[in-house]
């Protein structure tokens, strides 16, 4: 069975809604950060990182059960091996490039800068500092949603990538999540708050935000 290694709200969130996308039999193991168990010697012998999500998949040809950390590796092994779940456009179409586009940018761009929001203390020698980073990284961001909105608005479909839902609308959801609080409201985003009212529609979606018991809707 697939094993899900999760916080919630964390970045496994993403691989919890693929998992429910799926339909696949999973468990989850909860990895509580308030308790500093995501650098406990027992996880970082599952990723020496120290960081959430992990997957075990003992259902994986092999003599041991894979092991699968970084988020974007984890759900595209996910949407590989149920491919009846069609998380990806066919191998090899201009569509599952624009799918592997979105997921890298998903990942390097957008992802890596809600961390600098989040952590701003990393880049910065004192409050005042960190306080700049952060006002900084809030801005880079708002750039990043109004990309988002651009892009639903450019194909007119109703999800990230057109007409078909991948894993990029899975990514996607949890870091626009994440900007919920930032002065900016969704509702100013016209093409990106009708799609993030069509993800919290979604059962895959309030399964999983009924499991760790996340509550919203966005403002």
């Amino acid at each position: 069975m697939l094993q899900l290694h999760y916080f919630p709200g964390n970045a496994s969130l993403i691989v919890h809604l693929v998992l429910e996308e799926i339909g696949a039999p999973f468990a989850l193991k909860l990895i509580d950060r308030a308790k500093v168990a995501h650098k406990s010697a027992e996880y970082l012998a599952l990723n020496p990182n120290g960081l959430i999500p992990v997957l075990v998949d003992d259902a994986a040809s092999g003599a041991s059960p894979l092991v699968l950390y970084e988020t974007t590796a984890i759900v595209m092994h996910l949407a590989d091996t149920h491919p009846a779940a069609g998380l990806l456009p066919a191998l090899g179409t201009p569509d599952r490039a624009q799918a592997y586009k979105w997921l890298a940018w998903l990942t390097n761009t957008m992802h890596a800068a809600l961390i600098v929001y989040f952590y701003p203390e990393r880049w910065a020698d004192d409050a005042a500092g960190a306080a700049v980073v952060k006002a900084h990284a809030e801005t880079k961001i708002g750039a990043m949603l109004d990309q988002l909105d651009a892009q639903l608005a450019r194909h007119g479909g109703p999800w990230l990538l057109g007409p078909t839902f991948t894993l990029a609308d899975s990514y996607a959801f949890v870091l626009c999540r994440w900007t919920r609080g930032f002065g900016r409201p969704a509702r100013t985003l016209v093409h990106l708050k009708p799609w993030l009212d069509r993800m919290l529609a979604r059962s895959a979606v309030q399964r999983a935000f009924a499991t760790e018991r996340l509550v919203e809707p966005f403002v």
